[in-house]
């Protein structure tokens, strides 16, 4: 066989193996989608909650500005979603269902000390900027305006540290305890949970409303985050 045959020959015999995975794969039926672990649901909660600081911080920067209208039922929804959501569920499950396991571990016993002082902190902050959108005069005079910002501001310069802890350094350690079929029965746990406490769509739901409060904003455009070319 000449040295031409047999490049000709392996190009045919390379075609028919890969027409026939693409066969193969067009014929394959299509798999259910891989279920949400434990770690990756926290992590999704967890951009909820960012979107959320997204809101306080454009409504904070709002409140700086006298002759900006403050927009306190934005405010209050956003705060209450922080509460139900944020504290009610995510911050609950970390406490019941994380915390203690790191603990029991000996494991990041510091940081899930800081973690928890930090969660009674943001829930203090929570009720007062609450307290604050309620009346009908709320957020119309310079020191409540000024009062209420700085604790948005407080908040947000907190959670921002505290969830990217988080991610990087508490949930890969609280993922390191399980086995596999431990960790996908947790997943598993963990949703029902969500349904309890949240309802069957309480995630969807959250994302939704978090995506309402963007718009009634005009920041929901994420193009508009990005620096202008110079």
């Amino acid at each position: 066989m000449s040295m031409n045959d047999a490049s000709s020959r392996r190009r045919f015999l390379s075609t028919v193996v890969l027409l026939g995975v693409g066969d193969a794969v067009a014929a394959a039926p299509r798999n259910k989608p891989a279920e949400v672990n434990a770690t990756e649901d926290l992590m999704r909660e967890h951009g909820i909650i960012r979107r959320t600081l997204l809101v306080y911080e454009e409504i904070a920067r709002r409140l700086g500005m006298p002759e900006e209208k403050a927009p306190v039922e934005v405010l209050a929804q956003a705060t209450r979603l922080m509460r139900r959501f944020g504290e009610g569920y995510h911050e609950k499950t970390e406490e019941t269902e994380v915390f203690p396991r790191m603990v029991k571990a000996g494991q990041q016993k510091e940081l899930v000390q800081v973690l928890l002082q930090q969660h009674a902190a943001g829930r203090k902050l929570t009720e007062s900027i609450l307290a604050a959108t309620s009346g009908r005069d709320a957020l119309t005079q310079p020191q409540p305006r000024a009062a209420t910002a700085r604790q948005l501001t407080q908040f947000t310069r907190m959670y921002r540290p505290h969830a990217a802890r988080e991610d990087t350094v508490l949930f890969p350690a609280f993922r390191e305890l399980f086995n596999e079929k431990q960790f996908g029965e947790l997943g598993e746990r963990f949703e029902e949970q969500e349904h309890k406490v949240l309802g069957k769509d309480g995630f969807e739901n959250a994302l939704k409303e978090v995506d309402q409060l963007e718009r009634a904003l005009d920041i929901h455009d994420l193009s508009r985050f990005t620096p202008p070319e110079k």
